[in-house]
């Protein structure tokens, strides 16, 4: 089967054998597509990961061969999520789960940019779900990242009518977006690019190149990894208010302290999700409350790394390796 592995700084697409169930609990699943996250290209270019390594976990796959006491059989076609929490651990009881151990070493074999994956029965049984019939695949290929945002708003504790700034409006930002106003927020994105605006007010939502003309907001979320929305994010939210960071940046941008000490800001990170973000996600995307149509660009698994450059150029607003 195709692969495609980090080499140094890029990806290579190779053969390796074939993924089997040798009498393990589980499925085999067919790619069917996967999409690309910004984790992914951090992995490439970070040292500290090792060549070899198969990126990829936003997918969607057929089951082609099963041994498992759930309900899924052979020909289901599903989503799933990689990491799969312990449930009993501090971090677990205490609303971390993405601080699990377990939950950081429970992932797919051997990852989404592969024809072919091995997904336990831990999956299985906790973030695995059949694609619903409206969605295509590459729509229901957002059930994980979404379901990343739905755990951001979760956390931060929105509340109707409060009014919110997104700063960043790649994928990530648009989501984030539409989630905040699934919960009835007022919501406000800003970017750079006149594209990405223009795709924000397409599905309802103000957006805006300079968010200077606006009040201070009850909340700002972090979804751009550059270090000056940092700055602009302590500029922009109100005395009292709080900041969620969803992304990392290049210079590990600090927060001033007496910022934070004076006008009792709360700053918050928001990482991964929890189950009950996984199961919310499918729903909005289900139902509609969340729309993803018209934002993936479709690459073939040989030009995963025009995709990989297309994504940091800004060229494109999502990449969907389609196999």
């Amino acid at each position: 089967m195709k692969v495609a592995s980090k080499f140094n700084r890029k990806l290579v697409v190779k053969t390796m054998p074939d993924i089997e169930l040798s009498g393990r609990k589980g499925a085999v699943v067919k790619i069917l597509g996967c999409g690309l996250c910004g984790s992914d290209i951090i992995k490439l270019d970070s040292e500290s990961v090792q060549n070899g390594l198969v990126p990829g976990h936003e997918i969607v796959g057929e089951i082609i061969e099963i041994n498992s006491q759930t309900d899924f059989k052979k020909g289901d076609i599903i989503v799933s999520s990689h990491h799969v929490p312990c449930g009993e651990c501090v971090y677990c009881k205490s609303g971390h789960a993405p601080m699990c151990k377990h939950f950081k070493e429970t992932n797919f074999e051997p990852g989404g940019f592969s024809e072919k994956i091995f997904l336990s029965e831990e999956h299985l049984k906790n973030v695995a779900y059949k694609k619903p019939k409206n969605l295509t695949d590459i729509e229901a290929s957002f059930y994980e990242p979404l379901a990343c945002c739905v755990r951001a708003v979760r956390r931060a504790e929105v509340k109707r009518g409060d009014k919110v700034l997104v700063f960043g409006l790649g994928s990530i930002g648009i989501l984030m977006a539409q989630a905040l106003k699934a919960e009835g927020v007022v919501v406000v994105g800003c970017d750079i690019l006149d594209e990405r605006i223009d795709f924000l007010k397409n599905i309802g939502i103000e957006g805006t190149k300079n968010c200077d003309k606006e009040h201070y907001f009850d909340a700002v979320f972090l979804t751009a990894g550059a270090d000056k929305t940092v700055e602009l994010a302590a500029s922009k939210v109100r005395d009292g208010g709080k900041i969620i960071v969803f992304a990392s940046t290049p210079n590990n941008a600090p927060f001033l302290n007496n910022d934070i000490y004076y006008r009792e800001l709360t700053v918050m990170g928001s990482y991964s999700p929890d189950l009950e973000d996984l199961k919310k996600s499918l729903t909005l995307l289900e139902d509609g409350g969340v729309r993803v149509g018209g934002m993936s660009t479709i690459y073939p698994l040989e030009e995963i790394n025009k995709a990989i450059s297309d994504t940091k150029k800004a060229k494109i607003l999502k990449a969907y390796i389609k196999f």
